[in-house]
């Protein structure tokens, strides 16, 4: 009972970090207040507590992937471990370039996916997990799915600011916010990194099944949904460059990329860990 415990500790202590500092960014950053500064850099202690939910983070996640036995891993460790490098690109990002407005969105989500494993801790061994192509199939996957959540995330808020400029309902927080463009072509760069990540994947999930996963490649409805997720990723970014596409149209094609993405694998594993589970 204790090595329970001990184990769901690390995630339960990193999710309330995560959701008292999603509490305080709102608090200091969006609540409608006489001392509301949206625009304020992140302070030197704010950047530490966000460190320290990654480092007690990252400790749960590895102690629950990784036995003597092999790795092990599941849908809920997946949404875990994709929040987990989330929260680290937008924390390294933060030191480069103004990321106002995401805190009150990224860390309670991370907050709810860090909380999976303990709801739901169902693992299995994962095949072919100690060769060096499946870790780097593996390591390109979680990159894309982490950038291209952020990418769906921002694109959000882009669209709650775009349809409050619209209305001319413009809040104090709102008003202080970087320029759409500027948003725009940050959205953009996350969104053609992670492209390039999830064409490394799928690429070699093609090129090399059987190598990275000991059988030959299936059309599946995870294969379909990560592929037509590639397709809709590759015709926003064409769209962008040779027809100017922005604004509405943009986050449209981002949120279904997004949507099928995550259908693409945790969906499906989600069906198989729990809801058949249960039946």
């Amino acid at each position: 009972m204790s090595d329970i415990v001990i184990q769901l500790l690390p995630h339960i202590l990193a999710a309330l970090i995560y959701g008292l500092l999603g509490l305080h960014f709102w608090n200091t950053r969006w609540r409608e207040s006489e001392h509301q500064c949206v625009a304020c850099p992140m302070l030197p202690w704010e950047r530490a507590a966000i460190a320290a939910a990654l480092l007690i983070h990252a400790w749960g996640l590895y102690d629950g992937l990784f036995a003597e036995i092999g790795m092990r891993f599941s849908f809920s460790f997946a949404l875990s471990l994709m929040m987990w490098l989330a929260v680290l690109i937008y924390w390294l990002e933060s030191f480069m370039a103004r990321m106002e407005g995401l805190q009150p969105m990224v860390l309670p989500l991370a907050a709810l996916c860090t909380l999976l494993p303990v709801i739901f801790p169902y693992v299995h061994l994962v095949a072919h997990a100690g060769a060096t192509g499946f870790k780097l199939h593996f390591l390109a996957a979680m990159l894309a799915y982490s950038l291209l959540t952020l990418s769906a995330l921002h694109a959000i808020f882009m669209g709650f600011t775009e349809n409050a400029l619209h209305k001319r309902s413009l809040k104090r927080s709102l008003t202080s916010l970087p320029p759409l463009m500027a948003m725009e072509s940050l959205l953009f760069r996350m969104l053609t990194i992670g492209f390039i990540l999830l064409t490394l994947t799928v690429g070699s999930g093609v090129l090399f099944s059987e190598e990275l996963f000991g059988k030959p490649l299936s059309i599946d409805h995870k294969t379909l949904f990560a592929f037509a997720s590639w397709g809709i990723f590759a015709t926003l970014l064409v769209g962008r460059h040779a027809w100017g596409w922005r604004g509405k149209r943009a986050l449209r094609w981002t949120l279904a990329g997004f949507t099928l993405l995550i259908l693409a694998y945790v969906g499906s594993r989600f069906v198989g860990e729990v809801i058949l589970r249960h039946l």
